[in-house]
């Protein structure tokens, strides 16, 4: 069975294993400067939030999300802005149980809605995300500075 617990100080090696995975994934490098600054940043929950998904003893999966004022609602929102599962726990529901824990926290904490983004062509997330969300249609675009 699936648990999930916030990230702590001593999760770092684990959650490096499973970032790293995650930015090969999308196929992208992040300094150690930024990488070193979004771990400190997920513990320390002010600003990003994290946990991790573990089986037994095992880290497979991580979430990060965070929250941002809305001018379509007086309540926050929540954007998940990180979702990875290990690929020897895909298809285990880790994903699912991710997204369930998330939600359940923006429940709480009385946001308005959860959202995310994901790439066009990633099309095993996409699965997931259809069963547990709805499309919204939209379409990113972004300006890098």
């Amino acid at each position: 069975m699936v648990q999930i617990r916030a990230v702590s100080l001593l999760d770092e090696p684990v959650w490096r294993e499973l970032w790293a995975g995650y930015l090969s994934f999308y196929e992208t490098e992040i300094d150690e400067a930024t990488t070193a600054s979004t771990f400190a940043r997920v513990v320390d929950g002010r600003q990003i939030n994290g946990a991790l998904a573990w089986e037994g003893d095992t880290a497979v999966g991580l979430v990060h999300w965070l929250t941002h004022p809305a001018t379509w609602s007086m309540r926050p929102y929540c954007y998940l802005e990180d979702l990875f599962v290990s690929p020897a726990a895909r298809g285990d529901g880790v994903g699912t149980a991710l997204i369930e824990h998330v939600t359940t926290w923006a429940r709480s904490n009385a946001c308005h809605k959860v959202y995310w983004l994901t790439a066009a062509g990633n099309s095993t997330a996409r699965s997931l995300y259809d069963r547990v969300a709805r499309d919204t249609g939209f379409v990113q675009y972004a300006i890098s500075l």
